[in-house]
């Protein structure tokens, strides 16, 4: 073979070894994912699994019905799964169980109110909804589990499929971090739907994406008394009022107004009668931040300012952080890494103008847990708004709906971005990190 054969040959393995994913190598092709998760078959089986979950919605650590369902469907797939994990968790495992190891998460709960949307499916038990998408967000995740099933033996490495409790206030990502649920996990991804982005579209942003946030509840004790008599009593509702204005003012004169923070009361409760002064006030809110010094600051003024106010007015204070009950959230911070593969990935699937940039909101989300043991994390928004049926009420509403036109885009980048993920990784092990003795390890 002549010297002009050897190079010819030379470049065609070069070009064959270093070939882009999706366009001739080996693994499966995330271009294909969207086309699997609109075809009709399904599109309606992810509408009926949401269906199901939305009637009987559960709050946080209460999911076992919900749980039971996802555990049922990995079943019918051939999925592994662990269970339970932080209580109603299921924790999914798809590809080789060898390493790289990356994540998908879905959370279970609902809230505490009551549905006032009138529809063939709307939720049958009383004073619970899914009013934030959860039940889209299972169904999303399982209908990505499906296709990477279809795909598991040309996966290079695992994928992790976390179905996760409570996040709604309950920290259940903190838990499912505790229960080992993303040991030597790489990278983990998650969506949230959103009533602000068109169908179709999805919005991203790398940095922080979410602030961190924490709730107080503080107890202002004086001296109850007749209302007619106000000299002989020590009154909490005046104290507890000039606590209220002095709060706001820790924003407004002690924040740097380029450092986002909020702090707002949204509980009062004292007295039951028109003529008495009561002898305790009782008032509550959030407050967050996106920087780690700003939210601890503002942890500490939020009790200096309680208990120093109530003092001018005679009054004692007792403050509560509820850090048992309801643990801080960090800031959601988004991997500048994972951002870049994200806008790659979403925007050839999507096309690139359907990838728009996420402006930082005060919210907050569990899914920063993840980043305290994860090494990259990377959580987006998924489009839903469809002008031509009418605007959508916004998360947290009685009047709550999902545009189900959405959940197959949602299962489709998922399962693109883990599949991606794991193409551009090398395994530095070969040992695998899961028993094969068992499909489904109940404890």
């Amino acid at each position: 073979m002549g010297f002009s054969k050897h190079v010819a040959v030379v470049l065609f393995l070069l070009h064959c070894s270093f070939a882009p994913f999706g366009s001739g190598s080996s693994g499966p092709e995330p271009a294909r994912f969207l086309r699997r998760a609109k075809e009709p078959e399904l599109a309606e089986w992810m509408v009926g699994i949401r269906r199901r979950i939305h009637e009987k919605p559960e709050l946080g650590y209460e999911e076992f019905e919900t749980s039971r369902l996802v555990r049922e469907e990995l079943g019918r797939m051939g999925i592994r799964y662990e269970h339970p994990v932080a209580v109603t968790g299921v924790r999914g495992l798809v590809g080789s169980g060898n390493p790289p190891f990356v994540a998908l998460r879905a959370d279970m709960d609902a809230l505490a109110m009551q549905e006032s949307v009138e529809w063939e499916h709307k939720s049958k038990v009383s004073g619970k909804m899914h009013a934030c998408g959860h039940d889209g967000h299972v169904a999303m995740l399982l209908g990505a589990a499906k296709i990477l099933q279809e795909h598991r033996d040309e996966l290079k490495g695992t994928v992790v499929l976390l179905f996760q409790p409570a996040e709604e206030g309950g920290g259940g990502a903190k838990k499912m971090v505790e229960a080992g649920a993303v040991k030597d996990v790489d990278a983990i991804f998650g969506l949230h739907l959103s009533t602000d982005v068109p169908i179709g579209a999805v919005a991203c942003r790398a940095g922080p994406v979410l602030a961190a946030s924490g709730f107080f509840k503080a107890v202002i004790s004086g001296k109850g008394g007749h209302a007619a008599l106000p000299q002989h009593t020590i009154d909490p509702i005046l104290a507890a009022a000039n606590v209220i204005v002095s709060l706001q003012q820790l924003v407004s004169r002690e924040a740097d107004p380029l450092d986002s923070q909020v702090v707002t009361i949204t509980k009062y409760e004292g007295g039951s009668a028109f003529n008495v002064i009561p002898d305790a006030v009782i008032i509550g809110g959030t407050f967050r931040a996106f920087s780690k010094e700003s939210f601890n600051q503002l942890k500490q003024r939020i009790e200096e300012v309680i208990v120093g106010q109530a003092s001018v007015q005679r009054c004692s204070a007792a403050v509560d952080f509820l850090a048992e009950e309801s643990p801080f959230f960090p800031s959601t911070v988004n991997s500048r890494t994972l951002h870049g593969h994200f806008e790659k990935v979403a925007g050839g699937i999507l096309g690139t103008e359907n990838v728009r940039e996420k402006t930082p909101v005060m919210g907050a989300e569990d899914f920063s847990f993840y980043s305290d043991v994860v090494p990259e994390t990377y959580f987006y928004f998924l489009g839903m708004k469809n002008e031509t049926r009418g605007a959508l009420h916004p998360g947290h509403s009685p009047y709550y709906e999902i545009n189900e036109d959405a959940l197959p885009y949602g299962a489709a980048l998922q399962a693109s971005m883990a599949v991606t993920y794991l193409s551009g990784m090398i395994s530095s092990t070969t040992a695998p990190l899961v028993k094969e003795v068992a499909a489904h390890d109940e404890l």
